[in-house]
């Protein structure tokens, strides 16, 4: 965009029943720290910076998605991936903070899980 400067902040927004909760879920999973707090919202710094961030707000007609996405269901709009030295020490550190793991797993090197609000996300082992 050509009127953004360097100091202007930029994000996404994932929609939760309990936005606070989904987003410690995600401050412990990953280390993001919580930056703002208001009742429906609630919001990660994801860069040290503070110019990224992803915002949970709250969705009083949420309906949790379907992994993997089936006809008439509602679909997961976005996931986010993480990719980790050790698979199966990632998945029981995400599962002890609630994720639960997916029934379908598509890839060897891939773990799909589903956040508390049951948003997939992807544990990608580092092959390199």
């Amino acid at each position: 965009m050509q009127t953004r400067t360097r100091n202007m902040w930029w994000g996404m927004a994932v929609e939760a029943p309990d936005p606070a909760k989904l987003a410690r879920f995600y401050s412990d999973l990953i280390g993001w720290p919580v930056v703002h707090e208001e009742p429906g919202t609630t919001v990660l710094a994801t860069n040290p910076d503070g110019s990224n961030y992803i915002v949970f707000q709250q969705a009083t007609d949420y309906v949790r998605p379907v992994w993997p996405p089936a006809e008439g269901s509602q679909r997961p709009m976005m996931h986010f991936d993480f990719q980790v030295g050790d698979l199966d020490s990632a998945v029981a550190e995400a599962e002890g903070l609630g994720a639960e793991l997916a029934a379908d797993q598509p890839q060897a090197h891939v773990r799909v899980l589903l956040d508390p609000a049951g948003h997939p996300f992807c544990l990608v082992r580092d092959d390199d």
